[in-house]
């Protein structure tokens, strides 16, 4: 694993496609052992989120593939929680899982105090509907709907006009840089556009827990410290959290924490680069 020494000085490369990836930490280990992650002293604070050795796997016997073994953690009130590790290491399960989107099948997630396991479908989803606002990597826009209707849908769900939703939908397109394709079917949109559109529709109902899956590796540099500078400075306080998977090194600046992830298990912490 990489401590924050190391991703300062840049244990990142870059393969032929251009993603970000991680060195190799295992021989980063044997040449620097001194540089082993120890654990990190956190400010005493509220806690957020409680993950308590979470696993999920997928078929049975010797079919059976575990997706998250044994994930225990807490994210506190007023942090950015950053997790990072190699592709099909279990992160986008883990972050369904503490969303209420996936069941684990061993466990247990606190959300705000709550035990979302607990908790029947109807209640779930106005428990995520009023604290939870997520981006996959899937989108799920409407292709049908405007740039601004796909952004005020939040608003919708939570009985607000028509056109007070569209109001505000505009404003956080704004953020994102779309204001002047509020208009535009999403199906017209390039996929870089509609991740900016599936950002602002997540950001849009300030939620209590922001969790954001991949969010930046479409977008460009400057679009990309717009974004994460409101997310920081206008939604993240005491009484919110964001917790963001991603394999872009241009963002840990950002990042009060990063928890890496890899086969399925929590492999360490370390201070973010903020």
């Amino acid at each position: 694993m990489l401590t924050d020494f190391d991703i300062k000085n840049n244990n990142w490369a870059k393969t032929s496609d251009g993603e970000n990836v991680l060195c190799n930490q295992a021989d980063a280990y044997a040449a620097v052992p001194q540089l082993a992650l120890r654990p990190i002293a956190i400010q005493a604070r509220n806690i957020a989120i409680q993950a308590r050795n979470i696993a999920k796997w997928f078929g049975e016997g010797n079919t059976r593939t575990v997706a998250v073994d044994g994930a225990s953690f807490d994210i506190y009130f007023g942090e950015m929680l950053f997790i990072v590790g190699p592709s099909g290491g279990g992160k986008t399960t883990l972050l369904r899982i503490i969303s209420g989107k996936m069941r684990p099948n061993e466990g247990e997630v606190i959300v705000l105090g709550k035990n979302i396991g607990c908790l029947d479908k109807d209640d779930l989803a106005h428990f995520r509907l009023s604290t939870i606002a997520v981006l996959f990597q899937d989108y799920h826009l409407l292709p049908r709907l405007t740039t601004a209707e796909n952004v005020a849908i939040p608003w919708i769900l939570k009985k607000s006009s028509w056109r007070r939703a569209l109001v505000e939908a505009k404003k956080y397109l704004s953020i994102v840089g779309l204001e002047d394709r509020a208009d535009i079917v999403v199906a017209k949109l390039s996929h870089g556009e509609q991740q900016r559109v599936a950002i602002a529709r997540a950001m849009i109902s300030q939620p209590s827990i922001l969790i954001l899956d991949e969010p930046t590796l479409s977008l460009d540099g400057d679009a990309v410290r717009k974004i994460l500078a409101f997310i920081h400075g206008k939604i993240l306080n005491e009484k919110t959290c964001v917790l963001i998977v991603t394999r872009d090194a241009r963002i840990f600046e950002f990042a009060d924490r990063i928890m890496y992830m890899e086969d399925g298990k929590i492999t360490g912490f370390c201070k973010g680069m903020k």
